[in-house]
């Protein structure tokens, strides 16, 4: 991450700041503003992903799933997490690409979310983690709620 800085630090810059342009400006690389398809891309590009193998390692209909990577279907947090299984992304850039949806991120005190945390932790695949939530009678990934 370029001109790293913690989210504390740039809080009470922001709060601070009497420009909110120059603040902006200042800090651009620090702030995230890249949508969720071009987050999805990104990361594929840096891993030497392709998104057709994403999609299924994650276990998405193959459609749909293409149509998250276009931009043209918005996606569930379920569909979130199932392509970082797919992707083999760790915590902080599965939290990171929920951000990017407009999803809330996993949360320990939640039973569901502690599972899919613990399989994300130990490099466990979309397989694995559909078996874990079955074992402890949770919702699967994808199912409704």
């Amino acid at each position: 991450m370029p001109d790293a800085i913690s989210t504390d630090s740039l809080m009470k810059r922001l709060f601070r700041t009497k420009n909110l342009s120059s603040f902006l400006q200042q800090h651009e690389k620090q702030l995230e503003t890249a949508d969720f398809c071009t987050q999805l891309r990104m990361l594929c590009d840096e891993r030497g992903l392709v998104p057709e193998r994403v999609i299924l390692s994650a276990q998405i209909d193959r459609t749909y799933g293409h149509q998250l990577f276009n931009g043209t279907r918005k996606p569930s947090r379920d569909k979130v997490i199932q392509l970082a299984f797919g992707m083999g992304l760790n915590i902080d850039e599965t939290q990171k690409l929920l951000r990017a949806a407009g999803k809330s991120p996993l949360y320990p005190r939640l039973k569901r979310d502690a599972v899919i945390l613990f399989s994300l932790k130990n490099g466990f695949n979309a397989m694995r983690t559909q078996e874990l939530l079955s074992a402890y009678g949770l919702t699967l990934l994808g199912e409704l709620i």
